[in-house]
């Protein structure tokens, strides 16, 4: 097992594909793609890429902290009694555990994520 990963941010395997969960959708129709590149079963970290379509979801972090790099795209994250931030191309920030909020995809987004949890 390598103690170093490099992140492919065009994987050409298949991505495992996904849709809101009906309760926590708002609005539109997103869909969801992930690649999963380091995550074994019981492994706390896990890394990849992600992609979603325009929409809005409720994002609740629960216990894990989630690190993400957005590689193209613009979202609007807006956490539960705080003010909207706008990210895009370029940007990156963490959600902590315990985090719970609005994410909206404005233009197709796709990131780099690292969980622990």
């Amino acid at each position: 097992m390598s103690l170093l990963k490099t992140l492919d941010t065009s994987p050409a395997s298949p991505p495992r594909e996904s849709r809101a969960l009906p309760e926590r959708l708002i609005a539109g129709n997103p869909t969801f793609k992930t690649w999963a590149q380091d995550a074994a079963k019981g492994d706390l970290v896990h890394t990849g890429v992600w992609e979603a379509t325009p929409g809005e979801t409720s994002s609740i972090k629960g216990e894990t902290f989630e690190f993400c790099h957005i590689l193209t795209g613009v979202i609007e994250i807006t956490p539960d009694g705080g003010e909207a931030v706008t990210y895009r191309a370029g940007d990156s920030f963490v959600m902590k555990p315990g985090f719970t909020g609005v994410w909206k995809t404005i233009e197709t987004v796709r990131k780099i994520y690292v969980t622990v949890g």
